[in-house]
């Protein structure tokens, strides 16, 4: 077994070994994987935060000892908390780097940084606030960042941002936790879930106060919530619909 590390802002965790293939993920700097399967331009790897699959371009990773994985997979997470940042390369040049990145294995890539970072548990309540620091961003099939993301990933980021572990899809994180009977039963930070006519999970939200949530729908945007499902504000319809709420903290 081998292991890799992401040196890079951001790189592309893809469906197939191609650079045209769909794009499930995304790998932010520092996060970990093991190599499941390596070819001579792409290997399948699996992620340590969430045992996430999928390829990688061989040219966007750096190598781990088993060592350092197993002892980084030991360490609390210490991420950059701030919209973007900077690392400083052993070359002493700038890699910038957003919100929700791993700093752990920054000595082992032999690069600094002297930015705002987090490694604590906060308290439930400070999942809104967070939340509402990817207020705008664009809608990105497989993002994770400010400047694109999807549903599931938005929910994902912003729980790890506060110490807690989610799974990467909703198909996922909707078996997570326990589920309420009710709206009113619910408390901001909450998820709340939805499925498509089929019954399959396919949306995921964060519940505010006020009968409203903030999710990933063309952007990060703030609409309305009751039994029904999502309500958009500007079109004046409903554009999900609720299944369960799930309380994870």
């Amino acid at each position: 077994m081998t292991y890799g590390v992401c040196n890079l802002s951001i790189i592309p965790l893809r469906a197939e070994a191609s650079d045209s293939s769909e794009l499930v993920s995304q790998i932010l700097y520092g996060e970990i994987f093991k190599v499941l399967e390596k070819r001579s331009k792409w290997s399948r790897i699996r992620l340590a935060f969430d045992s996430y699959e999928g390829w990688v371009d061989n040219k966007q990773f750096a190598a781990l000892l088993e060592e350092q994985y197993n002892d980084l997979q030991k360490e609390k997470l210490h991420m950059s908390s701030d919209l973007v940042e900077f690392i400083t390369t052993s070359e002493n040049q700038l890699l910038s780097i957003c919100l929700g990145s791993t700093l752990n294995p920054v000595h082992i890539l032999k690069h600094s940084f002297e930015g705002k970072s987090i490694s604590e548990t906060l308290q439930k309540q400070h999942l809104v606030k967070t939340a509402l620091l990817y207020l705008n961003a664009p809608y990105l099939w497989g993002g994770k960042t400010p400047f694109g993301i999807d549903c599931s990933g938005f929910t994902q980021m912003v729980y790890k941002l506060n110490g807690y572990n989610l799974k990467r899809d909703a198909s996922e994180q909707v078996t997570q936790g326990q589920a309420l009977s009710f709206i009113e039963e619910s408390e901001p930070g909450d998820l709340a879930f939805f499925d498509n006519a089929e019954g399959k999970i396919v949306h995921v939200g964060i519940i505010m106060k006020d009968n409203s949530i903030i999710h990933a729908h063309g952007k990060v945007r703030i609409d309305g919530l009751d039994h029904t499902g999502i309500f958009n504000y500007e079109s004046k319809t409903y554009s999900h619909q609720l299944r369960v709420i799930k309380k994870i903290v």
